[in-house]
């Protein structure tokens, strides 16, 4: 009895003494895995540097610059307000480093009694900035638009050219939202329904353009 124990004991020390063996060994054996882990690491990071620079990530940094140039300098906003009865369509346009914009859009000249008539003839019209056009509490939708500086001449001098043309105003055929999806249209953009409301019309320009942000005309 006295001597199976006594195997027992050394059992039990012998396995205590290889449990200790091992927890002394493994710490090597991972170390040494990680050093092989690192060196090809190392290799893998060698190589990568070796390929075209080109075809690496851009830093953040670069991309957001990247981003902010690719939005240009100069832009055409869409708008919309409130009016007193239907609404008003417009368009601001610019350049982005400057506060000062431009302002066109169709309305009728002079009072509410040219507003009342051209519900049912023509009446002469403006083509600037109309009251409320400036101030932001009236605003009911925006969609801006970029364009580069090359495209930026050529869509100013066609709205220019459309204020210049556009003498007479009326309700139901030449109104506000008539004339700034002629100015999407110029630019390339698809151009929804014209005869809704204008809060309406530029937020369905937005969607059926996809929030697109960036405008590139074609070529003459």
């Amino acid at each position: 009895m006295t001597n199976k124990a006594g195997r027992s004991g050394s059992c039990i020390l012998a396995g205590f003494a290889l449990a200790a063996m091992l927890s002394c060994t493994t710490p090597s054996a991972s170390a040494h895995e990680s050093d092989k882990q690192t060196d090809r690491r190392v290799a893998d990071a060698n190589a990568l540097a070796t390929t075209d620079t080109a075809s690496r990530p851009q830093p953040q940094s670069t991309r957001r610059s990247v981003a902010r140039a690719e939005k240009g300098p100069y832009y055409v906003d869409f708008r919309a307000r409130t009016a007193a009865s239907w609404g008003h369509a417009f368009v601001w346009y610019g350049k982005t480093s400057e506060k000062a914009v431009e302002v066109a859009g169709l309305t009728p000249a002079g009072d509410t009694l040219a507003y009342v008539l051209g519900h049912i003839t023509f009446v002469p019209s403006e083509t600037g900035a109309s009251y409320g056009d400036l101030d932001p509490e009236y605003l009911t939708a925006s969609y801006r638009v970029y364009l580069n500086e090359a495209d930026a001449k050529r869509v100013f001098a066609y709205i220019k050219e459309l204020q210049a043309s556009s003498p007479v105003w009326n309700a139901e055929t030449i109104n506000c939202t008539g004339f700034i999806g002629d100015i999407a249209e110029f630019m390339g953009l698809k151009v929804p329904h014209r005869w809704q409301r204008p809060e309406n019309f530029v937020n369905s320009l937005k969607e059926i353009n996809g929030g697109r942000q960036m405008v590139r005309l074609s070529a003459k």
